[in-house]
This record gives structure tokens, sequence and C-alpha cells, in this order.
């Protein structure tokens, strides 16, 4: 198939790539778009990962409210420069996970923040699963971290399918912005908020609390 300039169009258009490097991964990759997007994405990882390294000190505090005021996300996401930090491609971005945060809720940012006292909690109950259905123990193991996989899928930010194309991981997303921005970016903490989360447990402690204060004082 031959790279005509509507088939690099649509590639830009598609990974936000630049239009040489369009151009090139589709001469690689014969034409064939599907293809050229999977190899711009590789791409994009192999540049993340040499930027990693590098301080990113700037950056923006976002905010997000969704279903009607019910859930509220405000989010960090470190840059390099002030000057990447105030364009639309990093604004989107921080925008896009905020948004993702409000809606599937993760427990952490990266792997390396889930402690070894959860996993281990996990692997068990994972375990325990496995046997109670009569899994050979011999599999047992291959299954628990089968399972462990898809548990760092859930609840793990960078792990996770992006909300709006579940084809594409939030940490993958991440490394194709920061191949095409061409600096570091981090995502350095997050709260998520929901209306009156929390709040029954609070109001039980509190009738707990006063009946305990009466019992001590009939006794």
């Amino acid at each position: 198939m031959s790279v005509t300039p509507k088939l690099i169009k649509e590639l830009r258009e598609r990974t936000g790539a630049g239009m040489l490097d369009c151009k090139n991964t589709l001469t690689e990759t014969n034409g064939d778009i599907e293809k050229a997007i999977d190899l711009l994405r590789t791409k994009g990882l192999a540049k993340a990962a040499k930027k990693a390294g590098r301080i990113a000190s700037e950056g923006i505090v976002s905010s997000y409210i969704h279903a009607g005021g019910k859930i509220g996300v405000l989010l960090e996401v470190n840059c390099e420069t002030d000057f990447v930090a105030r364009t639309d491609d990093f604004q989107d971005l921080v925008r896009d996970i905020a948004m993702h945060i409000a809606a599937v809720d993760p427990r952490f940012i990266r792997k390396e923040e889930v402690t070894d006292d959860v996993l281990e909690r996990e692997r068990t109950i994972f375990r325990e699963q496995a046997l109670a259905e009569g899994k050979p123990a011999a599999v047992v193991d291959r299954i628990v971290e089968g399972k462990i996989g898809k548990f760092y899928g859930e609840s793990v930010l960078l792990e996770q399918p992006f909300v709006k194309n579940p084809d594409v991981i939030v940490g993958q997303m991440v490394a194709e912005k920061i191949a095409k921005i061409g600096e570091n970016i981090q995502v350095r903490r997050f709260a998520r908020f929901k209306l009156g989360e929390g709040i029954e447990k609070k109001e039980v402690d509190f009738v707990q609390e006063v009946m305990q204060t009466a019992a001590g004082k009939a006794n």
C-alpha cells in the first residue's frame, strides 16, 4: 500500500505524532495504519523511558467535578517547564486523567505504591478462591499471579484502561504524550471526593460513642 498524504494526516490525527514520524512509520509498516499506530506507541514508550529520570517540578493542579457536583477530583501532574504546563496538549492530558479518576476511582497511582501487605492480602484471597473452585494445586500460583495482574489493572491508575478509550492504558497515554511533547511528565498525586462518603460510618460511630458514654455513667 502506498503512503499517501491522506494516510499520513490520518495517522497524525489519531496519534498526535509528528508528520515525519508518521511518514517513516507508515513506510516501515507498508502503509498499514493499525500496525503504524502500534509501532508509534512502542516508540513512544521507549522515548518516555529515556526521559523518566529528568526532574519534573512544573505542571498544574487541576480539578474535575462530575455527576452534578457529587464527585470531585483534585489532581497534580508535573512536567519540566512552565511553558509546557500552559500548552493545550498538557492541560488536555491532565483533564482526561482527572475525569478518568472521577469515573474509575483508582486506589494507587503506580504499581510501586502497592504495599506488600496489600499484595499479600490479595494473593491470599485469590489462592483461597482458586482452591475452593477445585483448581489443581500445581496451577494455583499461576492463577494467583494472573489475578494480581488484573488487580493492578483495576486498582492502579497508570495500569488502568483509559475510560474514554479502553484500548489504551493510562500509563501508555502519558508515555505517548511525553514522546509528543518532549518532556518528562509525572502524575504526582490526587484526591477523589464523593458526596456523603463516610458520613454513615461516622454517624454509627457517634451513636456507639453516646451509648458507651451512657453505659459508663450508669455503672
